[in-house]
């Protein structure tokens, strides 16, 4: 049984498909008793937050629509609203060393597994010029100036907690401009100004052109999927009867 606290962008389609299965196991021992894994460490870390393994499924999910599934199976827990789990049953740099071993010989992820730092900070800096502009810019800095794996490993354990604090609309507004560069010269005909367009609409012709015309950087991007799941949209239809 794993849930990983890495960003679902870098799991391959079984890891995906898989987690989002134990991760509904977890929910059924919260809500329905089931004691069959209640002692096992990953589902112990994760009681008393229910809100978190909402969240968690939320990403999952819209990692899930990027690749074109569709998800039916709505995870509604609250307790503790907007805390996480404090305890990793693998450091997350740790957690990329497991993947690359996981996957020798198999595909990938949407993302590629980092090698250096640098790779790793181009992977997730929208998600978090969204989140702290202040922190994207001093990031950017010091991690031009390293290439060294234990920085990896620290920078991973950061960002990973950066993921898990909600962007603002204003925030995730400014890093989606700043995507749509790579993307605006395809625009469709007639297609005028994306400031008319509300957050999810803006991102849905980002991920739809970036797929369209294979646009790496952006393919490669944390936020080109995890932005979807603090939208608004993402509850109204992750949440409806199906």
């Amino acid at each position: 049984m794993r849930i990983w606290d890495l960003d679902p962008g870098y799991l391959n389609r079984q890891s995906l498909l898989g987690e989002h299965r134990e991760l509904h196991g977890i929910v059924s021992i919260f809500v329905n008793g089931k004691k069959g894994y209640l002692n096992h460490p990953e589902t112990q870390r994760w009681i008393g937050y229910g809100w978190a393994l909402q969240q968690r499924h939320r990403l999952l999910s819209a990692e899930m629509s990027l690749r074109g599934y569709e998800d039916k199976t709505p995870v509604t827990l609250e307790k503790n609203k907007g805390r996480w789990p404090e305890t990793y049953i693998d450091h997350p740099g740790t957690q990329f060393q497991l993947l690359k071993k996981k996957y020798i010989g198999k595909e990938f992820g949407r993302i590629p597994l980092p090698s250096n730092p640098q790779e790793l900070w181009s992977q997730h800096k929208y998600s978090i010029l969204a989140r702290n502009e202040a922190l994207y810019r001093s990031l950017g800095r010091e991690v031009s100036k390293t290439n060294h794996q234990n920085d990896l490993s620290n920078l991973a354990q950061l960002l990973t907690e950066q993921l898990k604090i909600k962007p603002s609309d204003g925030g995730m507004h400014n890093a989606l401009q700043h995507m749509w560069g790579y993307v605006s010269r395809f625009k469709p005909n007639g297609y005028c100004n994306n400031e008319s367009l509300d957050l999810c609409q803006l991102l849905d012709m980002i991920q739809d052109l970036s797929k369209k015309h294979l646009v790496g950087y952006l393919l490669s991007s944390t936020a080109l999927a995890e932005f979807r799941a603090w939208m608004p949209r993402v509850a109204a239809i992750s949440d409806r009867p199906h």
